[in-house]
């Protein structure tokens, strides 16, 4: 045995590394697939459900001012203004924005769930997970010594670049669903500012464009881990003759 080889300690530290990355992907895939209701066991969500009685009620009083103010902005002279339609027109958005201030919740736990299931229907497919090839580990423990200094070095590299990533990936999990936890109980508030007028309900549409990027992001989050394993496992690109033969399994 060349005691100068250092492939054996190269797939070791490669094995163990690739090992904390893949448990940190599967836990990673249990937890987008999970809904902030059940997060915890549902602790922090039962936080969340005990204050939210306290956000309808400031919302459904904040309809109806939205909607004195948006009456008063948009009626010019009340006489022309009180016309059939215009009536319907604003008790149909008088009745949706109670509706959604109510039901907000609900329709939210629709889309975690929803979420939730086209996660687990993502990682249910087998996806990729970080090995190291039996040709690629035969060419490893064939390299020279100064071959396999650099490949060390290399390794040691790419094995803190994985570790920091794997904490950093569960940081932002947790966090995300931080941010879902958050902006639950402001959907009663945002929804509230659909009985105004147009100057005032462009609020609840940036709500629900930030609560739909918040709620995808398990879908991004999802679909970046399954293509970057699989770029990973294709093989590393050549930056000298010696590894050619490793670009190309």
């Amino acid at each position: 045995m060349d005691i100068f080889n250092l492939g054996d300690q190269i797939l070791a530290l490669l094995e163990m590394v690739f090992g904390f990355w893949n448990n940190q992907i599967s836990l990673v895939f249990s937890m987008l697939g999970q809904s902030p209701v059940n997060f915890k066991g549902g602790g922090p969500w039962a936080v969340i459900a005990g204050i939210e009685p306290i956000f309808v009620a400031v919302g459904s009083s904040l309809v109806v001012l939205f909607f004195v103010i948006g009456f008063c902005s948009e009626s010019i002279d009340i006489r022309e203004e009180m016309r059939f339609e215009v009536i319907l027109r604003m008790l149909i958005r008088l009745g949706l924005a109670e509706w959604f201030v109510a039901n907000n919740v609900t329709i939210m736990k629709a889309f975690f769930t929803s979420i939730g299931n086209l996660v687990n229907l993502l990682s249910a497919g087998s996806y990729t997970t970080l090995t190291i090839d039996s040709t690629q580990a035969d060419i490893i423990k064939d390299l020279g010594f100064g071959e396999s200094l650099i490949m060390l070095i290399l390794a040691a590299l790419l094995s803190i670049i994985i570790i920091i990533c794997g904490f950093f990936m569960i940081y932002t999990v947790y966090f995300r669903f931080l941010r879902l936890l958050i902006i639950v109980p402001m959907g009663s508030i945002a929804f509230s500012t659909m009985g105004g007028n147009r100057t005032v309900n462009h609020t609840v549409s940036a709500y629900c464009k930030y609560f739909l990027s918040v709620t995808f992001e398990a879908v991004t989050m999802a679909l970046a881990i399954i293509v970057c394993n699989a770029f990973i496992n294709a093989g590393l690109p050549t930056f000298t003759s010696s590894y050619a033969d490793w670009a190309k399994t």
